[in-house]
């Protein structure tokens, strides 16, 4: 399922490379885990059985 974030915490410059995670609101108020370098307006794929990101999606 293809999902907009809403809100998270802005990321910082350099953190794409790193494998960290941080906390992101979704479209429907789920939240779920994502990459530090994602910001708020980006589409993501989620598992709609787990609730797990899967990826970015480019319009």
């Amino acid at each position: 399922m293809v999902l907009e974030v809403t809100y998270t915490e802005p990321g910082l410059q350099g953190d794409r490379s790193s494998g960290g995670t941080k906390p992101a609101t979704l479209e429907t108020g789920k939240e779920i885990q994502v990459p530090l370098f994602l910001e708020a307006g980006t589409k993501v794929k989620v598992n709609t059985e787990s609730g797990d990101y899967l990826g970015r999606v480019n319009d």
